[in-house]
């Protein structure tokens, strides 16, 4: 069972417009999703399971179909392309892919150095839009920040995970030629370059307590 507070909305998240990366299209999609799930796998911030993504109809918008499909290749595999577009809902032979979701689990580090699984631990999704090729990487967990989300300081949970997703951050960017743009800020935190902002402290010490929204 998780020990971890998952926030509806991201605490962070860092965007890649990949125009001058890769061409637009499913196949370049999963290849570059392939290449950034390795460096979070690098991290241990994620071992991918499936992919989730809905499809759309072009001048027409979403069709309310979300495809789940089990990873039993490498997301590289040659074949992976054609096994998505496999799973196109039957009624819709037009539909294409939205935004591909790669879900899987990734490993924190609590306040006694013991390391543990957590489902979505960070969330990496790939658009194979026709306009251009983007990617995003989010975090939904209060282990990034200097507060948790009752607003107490734990700096032990932030000095033992802060620095694995700024140096995944600073791989990223290394890999793909170009840095993540931080998302905009939402009620559970700010991304800043390579991690999670840190909210002006209270007098007495303590941060936002957003447990309210949770």
């Amino acid at each position: 069972m998780s020990t971890l507070m998952r926030a509806p909305r991201e605490c962070g998240s860092w965007f890649w417009d990949l125009d001058d990366v890769a061409a637009p299209g499913l196949e370049s999609a999963l290849l570059v999703a392939s290449r950034m799930a390795e460096i979070l796998g690098h991290h241990q911030l994620l071992t991918p399971h499936k992919l989730e993504y809905d499809w759309y109809v072009l001048d027409s918008g979403g069709i309310g179909i979300t495809t789940s499909l089990a990873l039993t290749v490498p997301l590289g595999d040659a074949h992976l392309p054609e096994r998505v577009l496999s799973s196109r809902p039957s009624g819709y032979p037009n539909a294409e892919v939205d935004d591909i979701h790669v879900v899987g689990a990734g490993t924190w580090v609590n306040a006694s150095g013991e390391l543990r699984r957590e489902h979505r631990l960070v969330d990496l999704s790939v658009s194979p839009a026709p306009v251009g090729l983007s990617a995003e990487v989010a975090v939904h967990h209060d282990i990034w920040g200097w507060f948790d989300f009752a607003g107490r300081p734990h700096p032990d949970v932030h000095q033992l995970n802060a620095p694995r997703l700024a140096a995944a951050l600073q791989d990223l960017n290394s890999m793909l030629g170009s840095k993540g743009e931080p998302g905009e800020a939402t009620y559970f935190g700010f991304a800043t370059e390579l991690g999670i902002g840190t909210a002006d402290a209270l007098d007495d010490g303590s941060g936002p307590d957003v447990t309210d929204k949770l």
